[in-house]
């Protein structure tokens, strides 16, 4: 397991590196949770648990639920010796009313009824509490990558802000997020993935193969794993340092390839 002082934890060892739009929505994710009164933080879906370990050094006591037997082992390797940090593979029934902060970066997507999901996160957080929730902008950029993972679709802004005010939330803040790395490096993410998809077809149900593709979508780094050496290098971190300065730039506009907003219960 590795430390990169601006990329944070990865764990090639384990076949996991972040990969550059992770990288890019990480950036704006721990721009928005920094200033944000320490407490209880639950993230569903952790993946790797990279960001789970950012969390707790920020001072957040953290809990996380993630349902993929692979991506469990992953991110329990990567959180190993943390005290402030749990992970679950089923939700409890005492997390009720429980948390100040609930995130999920990448899921509501893959859930087949997102208004229900929904209403039970927020069910978990505390009166006030806060929801931090990205999903993948925009319908008309659907591609293989959005097969491979799993998902069910992508969102509009307003479709997204509809969705949170429905539950009972009040959006404190919404960006579009990722522009311009991840929109050039969607098409070479989407054959990769087309390619994936081919090598692992078989004769399964289309909701099994959605289940064993999102299982699997916040772990697998193959083609990533031959790029980070090349990432993680000197010239490499400054590059992802001005595409950092970029995106923050345009995260007001609908350019990016991804939402993350800030939500309170009300």
């Amino acid at each position: 397991m590795r430390k990169h002082p601006v990329f944070g934890l990865s764990a090639p060892e384990k076949g996991w590196v972040p990969a550059p739009r992770y990288l890019l929505r990480r950036s704006r994710f721990l721009k928005l949770v920094t200033p944000l009164p320490r407490g209880s933080i639950l993230e569903i879906g952790c993946g790797a648990g990279a960001l789970l370990s950012d969390l707790s050094q920020l001072g957040f006591t953290c809990c996380a639920l993630e349902t993929s037997p692979a991506a469990f082992a992953l991110a329990t390797y990567v959180n190993q010796g943390s005290s402030s940090v749990k992970i679950y593979q089923q939700a409890r029934n005492d997390w009720r009313g429980t948390f100040d902060i609930v995130v999920a970066l990448e899921v509501l997507e893959h859930i087949e009824d997102d208004h229900a999901a929904l209403v039970q996160w927020s069910s978990w957080l505390k009166p006030q509490g806060c929801i931090i929730i990205s999903v993948p902008a925009h319908p008309r950029r659907w591609n293989a990558s959005d097969v491979w993972a799993g998902h069910f679709r992508r969102y509009e802004r307003f479709a997204l802000q509809e969705k949170l005010e429905q539950v009972g939330f009040r959006v404190r803040h919404l960006e579009c997020y990722g522009y311009p790395l991840a929109n050039i490096i969607d098409p070479i993410r989407a054959y990769h993935h087309k390619r994936l998809a081919h090598q692992h077809q078989q004769r399964a149900t289309l909701a099994r193969q959605r289940s064993e593709n999102t299982a699997r979508s916040g772990v697998e780094r193959s083609l990533e794993n031959k790029l980070y050496p090349l990432q993680a290098s000197w010239i490499g971190t400054k590059m992802m340092q001005m595409f950092f300065f970029l995106e923050e730039m345009f995260a007001n506009t609908d350019l990016g390839n991804g939402y993350l907003a800030l939500a309170q219960r009300q």
